[in-house]
C-alpha cells in the first residue's frame, strides 16, 4: 500500500502484518480523494476517521496538509501500528485511540469537519452508523461525514444524503450537514 497523493505521495508505509481487516484500497483512496478535492478544501481541516484500521486513510488526510486526524480503533496490534507510525514519522497532528468506535461516537465532546468511516461490512449498527453521527454533534455545521460500505448497505433514504460513489468493490456514500 501506498500513499496516493500530497506531500507524501508514494511513500509505502509500514502497517501491521496480520491485520484481520480490510484495508480501503490504494485505487479505492485515490478516487475518495479526487472525489473531495471537487467538493472541500482539505488543508486546515480537522479530521476523525472511525474504524482506524492500517491508517492509510487517515496518512491520506495528513498528507493533503489536513490540520489533525484522530483515528479511532479497537484493535490493539492496528492501535499500535498506527502510533508506531505517527512515532517514526513525527507526526504530531495524529491523535490515535483505542476504543469501540459506537462508544466514542456517543462521548465524544470533540467537533470535527469532516469524518470518515471504514466499518468492517458486516457490522450489524453499519446502516445506522450515519443518522448516529449526523443526529449527533461530532459534525461541525456545513460538516462532510463519508461512510465505506460495500454494495448490500443502501443509505440513500437517510438525512443529510448527498450521492454515493462506486469505485471497484467500494462504495462510498457522503453526507453533509
Amino acid at each position: 500500500m501506498r500513499i496516493t497523493g500530497g506531500r507524501w505521495k508514494g511513500r509505502r508505509p509500514k502497517v501491521a502484518r496480520g491485520f484481520k481487516g480490510r484495508p480501503t484500497t490504494d485505487f479505492g483512496r485515490e478516487s475518495l480523494f479526487n472525489l473531495l478535492d471537487a467538493r472541500v478544501s482539505l488543508g486546515g481541516l480537522h479530521v476523525l476517521e472511525l474504524f482506524g484500521g492500517t491508517g492509510m486513510v487517515a496518512l491520506e488526510f495528513l498528507s493533503r496538509e489536513c490540520g489533525s486526524v484522530t483515528s479511532v480503533e479497537l484493535d490493539p496490534k492496528a492501535v499500535r501500528s498506527m502510533t508506531a507510525l505517527a512515532r517514526d514519522w513525527e507526526i504530531e497532528d495524529w491523535s490515535v485511540v483505542r476504543g469501540n468506535v459506537l462508544q466514542f461516537i456517543k462521548r465524544s465532546l470533540t467537533q470535527y469537519d469532516l469524518i470518515f468511516a471504514d466499518p468492517p461490512y458486516d457490522l450489524p449498527e453499519l446502516a445506522e452508523l450515519p443518522g448516529r453521527i449526523l443526529d449527533g454533534a461530532l459534525l461541525v455545521p456545513g460538516g462532510w461525514f463519508i461512510l465505506e460500505h460495500g454494495e448490500r448497505t443502501n443509505v440513500s433514504d437517510c438525512e443529510h444524503y448527498v450521492e454515493t460513489r462506486k469505485y471497484g468493490h467500494v462504495y462510498f456514500s457522503l453526507f453533509t450537514t
